[in-house]
């Protein structure tokens, strides 16, 4: 079961994919306090992974090159090298750049979360650490860097969600509600879908999880979201939710979201192939469609009216026709999935 902004269904996803039985995953903690490393070493190896670790930011640099890790665990404040730099000399390097980063801070404030994405972090966790959080956050990302690496994700799709090895993801703060974290990519997609920025969290998207909580909450996996936006859609899945460990209710935690954008491809790839247009042009006919003025089609497509006006009149050139009513009636009638028990 699944829940759209729209008259249409998407399906539920798969299962995450465990990691191979016997696989051991190395981990390198980077920290320059060694009571800090401690308790997570231990929590780490007992769950059955290989961890190293580096007290300052040139060994970690040197340790990463020498084992290539499958995730890094880097503290963002330290002496010398700091864990910003670190992550820039690891994603500038060919060979450790497809690492992922996790940041471990104690520094929450949007501009410090926004450096460490822009340093090539792919996700955070804040201090005091607790370990049963790390492994979740891992989890998500060692999937789907294995992933990568077997070949599993296409390779456009690996080239356009690096940053985030395959996920587009935002964790949003149980208690308020706020967007406390977003990959490149994930700030990209809410910024054309939803129109919002870090922190504030898409109304729909609140909604979705306020009306979910429960369900999530006795480890049901709730409907996903689905926002339409024309051909284009824009899913989100409640992965976990990662909070205190300790069982405090009241101490709230994180929602932490994976989204992905799919689009009616087929349609424009009809509507294209049908009359000769552009792929541009199809874009605009098929918003002519929906019955919208050049104005609307210019906001939706990052277009000035005028530019959507000359698309236009390559159109009607090219469908013999003279008004945006007959081109759109010439196209519902030349292609079947624009008409509306396909289309929408």
């Amino acid at each position: 079961m699944s829940e759209t902004v729209s008259s249409r269904t998407a399906n539920m996803p798969a299962a995450p994919m465990p990691l191979p039985h016997g696989d051991q995953p190395i981990v390198l903690i980077v920290d320059d306090v060694p009571d800090n490393v401690a308790p997570l070493h231990d929590a780490l190896d007992e769950a059955g992974y290989t961890v190293l670790v580096a007290l300052d930011g040139e060994s970690a640099i040197r340790r990463a090159t020498q084992a290539l890790p499958d995730v890094v665990l880097l503290d963002a404040l330290m002496p010398g090298i700091d864990g910003f730099e670190v992550a820039r000399r690891l994603k500038a390097q060919p060979a450790t750049a497809h690492i992922p980063i996790i940041f471990m801070t104690g520094l929450t404030e949007t501009e410090h979360l926004v450096a460490a994405l822009d340093a090539g972090g792919a996700d955070y966790v804040t201090k005091p650490i607790k370990p049963r959080e790390v492994m979740a956050r891992m989890g998500v990302h060692l999937r789907t860097a294995r992933h990568v690496r077997q070949g599993a994700v296409e390779r456009s799709q690996a080239r356009n969600a690096l940053d985030a090895f395959g996920y587009a993801t935002i964790t949003v703060r149980e208690s308020d509600g706020r967007l406390m974290w977003q990959t490149p990519l994930a700030r990209e997609l809410l910024r054309n879908h939803c129109g919002t920025e870090s922190p504030t969290t898409p109304p729909a998207v609140l909604q979705w999880l306020r009306r979910h909580l429960g369900e999530a909450s006795e480890q049901r996996e709730p409907p996903r979201l689905t926002l339409e936006n024309g051909p284009r859609r824009l899913t989100f899945r409640l992965h976990q939710r990662v909070g205190d460990e300790d069982g405090d209710a009241d101490a709230g935690g994180d929602w932490l979201i994976v989204m992905q954008e799919t689009s009616d491809a087929s349609v424009l790839s009809s509507v294209a192939g049908a009359f000769g247009l552009t792929a541009r042009e199809a874009e605009v006919l098929y918003w002519v469609v929906k019955g919208k003025i050049n104005r609307d089609i210019g906001d939706i497509l990052g277009a000035s009216p005028a530019t959507v006006k000359k698309h236009l009149e390559r159109i009607y050139a090219k469908l013999g026709v003279e008004t945006r009513t007959a081109a759109a009636a010439m196209a519902i009638n030349r292609v079947p999935l624009l008409q509306p028990q396909h289309g929408g």
